[in-house]
């Protein structure tokens, strides 16, 4: 029976197999006459708003890999069968399908795209409607981002993201940008999350030709997701991706200069000598016999002027980028492809201290492998980059501050030098031989460099079993390595500025590999008019690294330059002579996470989504690894209703949003919570020699231990609405936020005999309160003029709430506005972070009379001898003492409002477009000059000093001592302002000859940093630089020691596509 049924079904299937090929014997003999039913299909593709022809409109054979672009008269050509589709597709216009019919010519008007709200925006760990988003995000296209020409592309957000403020730290190519999300929630590091394709990465070295958009999540119901890696926002960076359709080539290149936009006028020659003898004879002395003084003058007996501010800037500094890309696909593999190169060199001193290099390439790519079943893909980066600069930090390691302090008495060339060096040393000078020369400085002991290789790339593989659920796994991969070499050759400048032991060397390397698998699972699906999409997934990540160093001295001759500058080439064999070497790894991290998020709509009118996360960190201690991250959103679509029908005439869409959420900062040091054992200078001497052979290593533990350390939290709540008029030209966004951050990591106040530095202890909080609004206006005039413009806003206020340390306060670090100087910045319950803190003055006292009548009112004053001219120190307590108890708050380095906007328009193949930014409300510190020194010199704001009576009540007398320069709010300037960051100015070429082998040929000039409009008498108001953390990033910031400021740019370019 078994045989017999086996039997029947192969006669069956044989029976089929014969009737198929009986009815194919007339197609063959149809396909013997007629070789192909294909056609050449042609049309002209036109834009519906003007019935101007579309240049570059994709036209593609729908699932094949037949297709083409239309041409400078919109015309296209493709072949096709009928019955085939073809897909018309441009960007900024809504894509259109024809059958192809008897008919051989298909003529296509597509309508522009102004539903924005049918947009997707990048969400964890996918995408959502934007129309569906119930939290606040903002989103900034790729186009808009490359079009500005920043080497970072964090500068060509600045003024498009409300409530991200983003400032530099220093204008030196290749320096960090600070960026802060709904304002400084913590002491440590305060950096958003950077997650480039999924994957953690350096947004600064990112091609901004190769971003496809990115969106920053504002608010914690966004971030959640992300959980313990979120509590300062999270940035999300989308990168291009291949589509269907013909290879397209792309080249972008621009070439421009680089100018100082704004200098500090220094005191000239004849000015500085009046200054200083004034000073002197206030001070009790005389004036100074300038004629006696050899130094000063130069040979043909005419006086030396050096401006030393204007000397460190270079003129013309050239900036250069050139980037190659090709995208294109089929139906079943997609790809994008590019290389590029870009070279920056510093203002300050050019290129050979000052320069930055950068090599980026990128190829994307997805393959369907099988059909709605299985897809793969990749992104994969490689950057490297060059770099070497001058020092930017704090007064002792600042190359530009030193220009500022130096008398313009000396020059910058002479033959005085005993190092063969053509830069004129003070030390001999009958002036003041530490006077010294930043110049010849800068040039001589800048040697440094830095190289750096960053690999970066994820593969995936997504399954989608059944219709509607993603099964997707991600490991994700990046490798760093950097190596550093420092140069100190012979030199003097002045008595203290000087190396004149032995050459020295330092060569050092570091590498790390951070490794990230993510699995997720995703499942949509409806009931009648509900909706609904899950998400499940877990995230594992590790991190390791090695760093390797070694130091040498006294190079051998003829090796003893840069070029020859290797630790190999030392002959030192002592420490003494510069030997040393050391090594060790990096603090390795495991993270282990869980996810899941549920969202429901019902007809895309109300909406829900809830997040929760669990992070498990390496960074605390076992039953404190794990933290709980939970978050909640909706949204209501009013315009939905029916009670709202009378209004579509005018609204097209208005939206309500509120949400909660929190999320945890693990960004602190690993080991807080132990007792770590320190090794480092813990020498014992033993016998009578005093060298390195009678040192015995030795150890001690340094901090007490809090097995209990746990999470910093921030929770934050938000209301937020979107509306849309006027068939969606006008557009407005705002939010309302409340942000709360608690459970800093401070340092516990503990008695000085414990023996150890105090225990890391959770405690302190800060809220931030803001609101946001954007406003967006797209338009045309008649058919060819189209403009569009956006204004944007976010106020935020910072207020410090409970600090468990022993007076309630974190300190500044002091030392740092000029030598021996108390702190002058902290965080204090009840204040913002960072504040400045230091005496508020009543002006200046005018006469002898005014001093009396001071003290007899019951004020003190500070100056042991107080004359008039003299500073007036608020006695704020009434106490007859000016002490610490006076000091008050004397605002922030952080602004209260930010703002930006912009505007363009194009005609007729022409384009214009300008961008500004600005922000108010930031105070900025300014110390130039080093009131310990008085040979330092002063600005030409001291032209404006009290020489008697009447003459001035801000700027007081010159005197020999700093008793009139303790910190106060002479210090102090607004550093409100308006930057108008870009403007730009184009013309595509390929209208005048319309080939459609070069659909696109645009040039364009541009000015960078083109007007600062600013009552801060400084290079830059944009000072984002602080002494505190990294780079700069730390949590005081507007503290301008000489600033390194951001150029003025003037640039030519050019986009074409082939």
């Amino acid at each position: 029976m078994r045989k017999t049924f086996f039997e029947k079904c192969i006669n069956l299937h044989l029976c089929r197999v014969a009737l198929v090929l009986l009815l194919l014997v007339p197609a063959i003999s149809s396909l013997q006459a007629i070789p192909s039913q294909s056609k050449t299909i042609s049309g002209v593709v036109t834009s519906a708003t003007d019935n101007e022809p579309l240049i570059g409109v994709s036209v593609q054979v729908k699932e094949t890999s037949t297709g083409g672009i239309t041409d400078m008269d919109g015309k296209y050509s493709v072949t096709a069968q009928t019955g085939q589709t073809l897909v018309f597709s441009y960007i900024g216009y809504k894509s259109q399908e024809f059958k192809v019919g008897d008919s051989s010519v298909i003529n296509v008007s597509l309508k522009e795209d102004t539903e924005m709200l049918d947009e997707v925006v990048v969400v964890g760990y996918g995408v959502q409607k934007k129309k569906l988003v119930t939290g606040a995000t903002v989103q900034v296209k790729g186009e808009n981002i490359a079009k500005l020409n920043t080497n970072n592309p964090l500068q060509a957000m600045q003024g498009q993201t409300p409530g991200v403020n983003i400032a530099s730290t220093s204008g030196q190519p290749g320096a960090d940008m600070k960026v802060t999300i709904r304002g400084l929630g913590t002491v440590g590091n305060s950096q958003p999350l950077y997650l480039i394709d999924g994957v953690g990465g350096d947004i600064s070295t990112l091609n901004p030709a190769d971003i496809e958009s990115i969106d920053v999540l504002k608010d914690a119901a966004s971030a959640a997701i992300y959980g313990a890696q979120a509590a300062n926002g999270v940035v999300l960076i989308t990168t291009k991706s291949g589509k269907e359709g013909k290879s397209v080539v792309s080249f972008d290149a621009y070439y421009g200069v680089q100018n100082v936009a704004r200098k500090v006028n220094m005191l000239n020659a004849d000015q500085y000598k009046t200054i200083m003898d004034e000073q002197a004879l206030n001070s009790g002395g005389s004036v100074y016999d300038w004629n006696s003084m050899k130094s000063i003058w130069n040979t043909d007996g005419s006086p030396i002027d050096t401006d030393w501010v204007d000397t460190m800037f270079k003129d013309d500094a050239k900036t250069q980028s050139y980037t190659l890309g090709i995208t294109g696909g089929s139906a079943t593999s997609t790809y994008a492809l590019s290389l590029g190169y870009m070279q920056q060199e510093g203002i300050v001193g050019g290129a050979d201290v000052s320069n930055y290099e950068r090599y980026n390439f990128r190829i994307n790519s997805d393959h369907q492998v099988i059909k709605n079943l299985l897809k793969v893909g990749e992104q994969v980066s490689f950057v490297y980059k060059k770099n070497n600069g001058v020092s930017v930090g704090n007064q002792y390691n600042n190359t530009l501050r030193s220009a500022f302090s130096t008398s313009p008495l000396s020059p910058v060339y002479s033959s005085n030098n005993v190092y063969d060096s053509p830069y004129n040393d003070t030390s001999n000078s009958d002036w003041y031989n530490a006077d010294g020369n930043p110049y010849g400085s800068m040039m001589t002991n800048t040697n440094n460099e830095n190289k750096s290789a960053v690999f970066s790339g994820n593969v995936y593989a997504e399954l989608t079993p059944i219709k509607r659920l993603k099964l997707r796994t991600v490991f994700g991969a990046v490798y760093s390595s950097s190596e550093y070499r420092s140069y100190t050759p012979l030199y003097q400048f002045d008595i203290y500025t000087k190396n004149t032991e032995n050459t020295k060397v330092n060569q050092n390397a570091n590498h790390g590999l951070t490794m990230t698998w993510t699995n997720t699972a995703q499942y949509d699906w409806t009931l009648k008019e509900h909706a609904f999409n899950a998400l499940l997934g877990m995230e594992v990540s590790r991190y390791d690294g090695t760093y390797i160093g070694a130091n040498g001295g006294v190079l051998k001759e003829g090796f003893d330059d840069w070029d020859h500058a290797y630790v190999d080439n030392s002959s030192a064999t002592t420490p003494e002579a510069g030997l040393g070497s050391s090594g060790n790894p990096h603090d390795p991290t495991r993270t282990v996470s869980y996810f899941a998020r549920l969202g429901w709509n019902w007809r895309e009118t109300y909406m829900i989504n809830a997040t929760l996360r669990s992070d498990g960190s390496s960074k605390f201690a076992s039953g404190h690894r794990f933290g709980w991250f939970p978050s909640v959103s909706a949204g209501w679509t009013l315009t939905n209703e029916k009670f709202m029908e009378s209004t579509r005439n005018w609204l097209d869409f208005l939206k309500l949003r509120v949400s909660w959420g929190q999320v945890g900062n693990q960004n602190i040091d690993n080991y807080q919570y132990t007792a770590p054992i320190k090794s480092s200078t813990t020498n014992y001497l033993f016998g009578t020699g005093l060298g390195s052979a009678n040192h015995i290593w030795g150890t001690y533990p340094n901090r007490l231990a809090n097995e209990n350390v746990k999470w910093e939290t921030s929770e934050q709540f938000n209301v937020g609405v979107d509306v849309r008029f006027l068939d969606s030209r006008l557009g407005v966004n705002a939010d309302f936020y409340l942000k709360t951050t608690k459970d800093w990591l401070v340092q516990a106040p503990i008695l000085a005999t414990a023996g150890a530095d105090a225990p890391y202890i959770n405690g302190g909080d800060v809220k931030n309160t803001g609101v946001e609004v954007a406003l967006s206006w797209n338009d045309n005039i008649g058919k060819d003029f189209r403009y569009n413009i956006g204004v944007n806003g976010a106020y935020n206020k910072n207020k410090v709430g409970n600090i468990p340390t022993e007076d309630g306060i974190i300190h500044g670090s002091t030392n740092q506005l000029y030598d021996n100087t108390p702190e002058f910045y902290r965080a204090e319950n009840g204040h913002s972070i960072g504040y400045f803190w230091g005496y508020k003055t009543a002006g200046i006292f005018q006469n002898q009379q005014e001093i009396q009548d001071w003290i007899a009112a019951g004020n003190g004053v500070l100056q042991s001898e107080v004359k008039p001219g003299d500073v007036k120190y608020i006695d704020v307590n009434h106490d007859g003492v000016i002490d610490d108890s006076d000091k008050q708050d004397l605002g922030s380095g952080m602004p209260d409002f930010t703002y930006g906007f912009n505007l363009g328009f194009d005609y007729k193949g022409f384009d214009f477009s300008l961008n500004a930014n600005g922000s108010i409300g930031n105070k900025i510190v300014q110390s130039y000059r080093n009131h310990a020194n008085k040979q330092a010199n002063y600005t030409t704001a001291i032209l404006d000093r009290w020489t008697g009576e009447g003459t001035s009540n801000r700027m007081p007398r010159v005197t020999d001592t700093n008793v009139n320069w303790q910190f106060s709010d002479l210090y102090i300037q607004d550093g409100d302002f308006l930057r108008i960051s870009a403007i730009t100015l184009g013309y595509d070429l390929a209208r005048l000859w319309r080939s459609r082998f070069v659909p696109q040929c645009r040039i364009y000039v541009q000015v960078q940093n083109a007007f600062t409009f600013t009552k801060y008498d400084g290079m830059d108001p944009e000072i984002g630089y602080g002494p505190e953390g990294d780079n700069g990033q730390g949590w005081a910031s507007g503290i301008d020691l000489g600033y390194y400021p951001r150029p003025r740019t003037v640039l030519f370019g050019v986009n074409l596509k082939f």
